[in-house]
């Protein structure tokens, strides 16, 4: 396992049953996105401290491996932008061996999030929350040098 694979955020962990599956044997795509979407939207409500987040850009997402009923599967994300009211994160999805513990990267892609108001209005994400983001990119920064 790289160093960036340990540096993102467990989000979620699945275990992809007979009904995710589609008509080639392999978990369907659109409900990988589903959990992806579902998985991002929970971290990026805890990480900006407000409910109110919406989904406004998914990137291009990259199937690098099937899935099958019964394997295991983890989705990690990090932050790498905080605007003035959205956060971007990069996201992975994993198949995990139950038996090694191996990762092996199954998706990829990149989703943002944009705070809003009661009326659907982009709002400002609050200073805490600014704060706090930069303290974690300092303290990234500072790890990967003692790292190296």
């Amino acid at each position: 396992m790289n160093n960036k694979m340990k540096t993102m955020n467990l989000l979620t962990k699945r275990i992809v049953m007979t009904k995710d599956i589609g008509i080639h044997g392999n978990l369907f795509g659109g409900t990988l996105m589903s959990w992806i979407d579902e998985a991002a939207a929970a971290y990026a409500t805890e990480y900006c401290y407000t409910p109110n987040m919406v989904t406004v850009h998914v990137g291009e997402l990259i199937f690098k491996k099937p899935l099958k009923a019964g394997q295991h599967l983890r989705i990690y994300g990090e932050v790498v932008k905080l605007g003035s009211s959205s956060v971007t994160m990069n996201i992975e999805a994993r198949k995990y061996n139950v038996y090694s513990g191996n990762e092996t990267i199954v998706c990829t892609t990149t989703i943002t999030f944009v705070r809003i108001d009661d009326d659907g209005t982009p709002t400002p994400i609050g200073e805490s929350v600014v704060r706090k983001h930069a303290e974690r990119i300092i303290a990234i920064d500072l790890s990967e040098l003692s790292v190296s």
